[in-house]
C-alpha cells in the first residue's frame, strides 16, 4: 500500500511513522509514504497558497492553484491514485470504509488547512471526502494520519496477529467486549471470575453479554441497529 500525503505540514505527519506498528510496515515494506506539499507548486511571487474568501467570511482560504496543480502532479505520478479530502463537511469514516479502501493500491490524503479548501479543487479531484466527527480541527492532518491507520491495521501483514482484527469493535455492530489480563486481583479488583475457569463456551457468550450491555450504554445507536439485524 502507497500512501501520498499533500499537506502543507508534512513534519506533522512524518513522526508518526517513526515509531511501533507503521514504522515496522514501512521497514517490511508492507506499506510507503511520501508527500506533496502545496507550497512548492505555487506561482505566487510571495509563496502564498491562501486568500480571502469571496462573498465575504471569517479567515482564509486555501486557493485553487497550487492544489490543483499538486494533484495534477500526483495524477501524472500514479494515475490511478485514489484521492481522498478530509472535511467536517463529509460523511463519517467508517470500519467498513478502513476495509474497502486497504484494498486500494495507492491513497492520497489531501489535508486542509485556514478555513477550508476553494470547493472547486474538491469536485475537480476528490474520489471520496470523509469526516472523522463532528468537530472541527485546526487542519485535515489528524484526521489524515486517523484514516491512514485505521486502513493500514487492515492491509495484509501490517498487523503481528491479523485474527485480532476479527474481534475488534464495529466489527460487528456491537463494541469490543471489557478485557483483563494479570494479576487476576489488582487493588480490590478482580477479574471476572468465569474468564479464569476455562469454559471457551461459556466466555464467548459472556463476552457478547458484556459487549451488549457496553454497546447500550456507549453507542445506544449500534446498540438498537445490532439487535435489529438480529430480528
Amino acid at each position: 500500500m502507497h500512501y501520498s500525503f499533500v499537506t502543507l505540514f508534512p513534519n506533522l505527519i512524518r513522526g508518526y511513522f517513526s515509531e511501533s506498528i507503521l514504522k515496522r510496515a514501512i521497514e517490511e515494506k508492507r506499506i510507503a509514504i511520501d508527500f506533496y506539499n502545496p507550497r512548492d507548486f505555487t506561482t505566487d511571487k510571495h509563496n502564498r497558497v491562501d486568500a480571502p474568501m469571496i462573498g465575504g467570511g471569517a479567515g482564509m482560504l486555501m486557493t485553487p492553484q497550487p492544489l490543483m496543480d499538486t494533484l495534477y502532479q500526483v495524477k501524472k505520478d500514479s494515475p490511478d491514485a485514489h484521492i481522498v479530502f478530509l472535511s467536517p463537511v463529509a460523511k463519517r469514516f467508517t470500519q467498513n470504509d478502513a476495509k474497502r479502501l486497504a484494498h486500494k493500491e495507492h491513497i492520497v490524503f489531501v489535508s486542509g488547512r485556514y478555513e477550508g479548501i476553494d470547493e472547486r479543487v474538491i469536485e475537480s479531484h476528490a474520489d471520496e471526502l470523509f469526516s472523522i466527527g463532528d468537530f472541527i480541527l485546526t487542519g485535515g492532518e489528524l484526521a489524515s494520519m486517523v484514516l491512514c491507520d485505521a486502513v493500514s491495521r487492515n492491509v495484509e501483514g501490517v498487523l503481528g496477529n491479523s485474527d485480532s482484527l476479527s474481534v475488534e469493535s464495529f466489527e460487528e455492530a456491537l463494541l469490543e467486549a471489557p478485557s483483563f489480563t494479570k494479576p487476576t486481583n489488582y487493588d480490590g479488583n478482580e477479574v471476572v471470575s468465569e474468564f479464569l475457569k476455562g469454559n471457551h463456551s461459556k466466555i464467548t457468550d459472556l463476552k457478547r453479554g458484556l459487549a451488549l450491555c457496553k454497546t447500550k450504554f456507549f453507542r445506544p445507536d449500534l446498540y438498537k441497529k445490532g439487535i435489529a439485524d438480529e430480528k
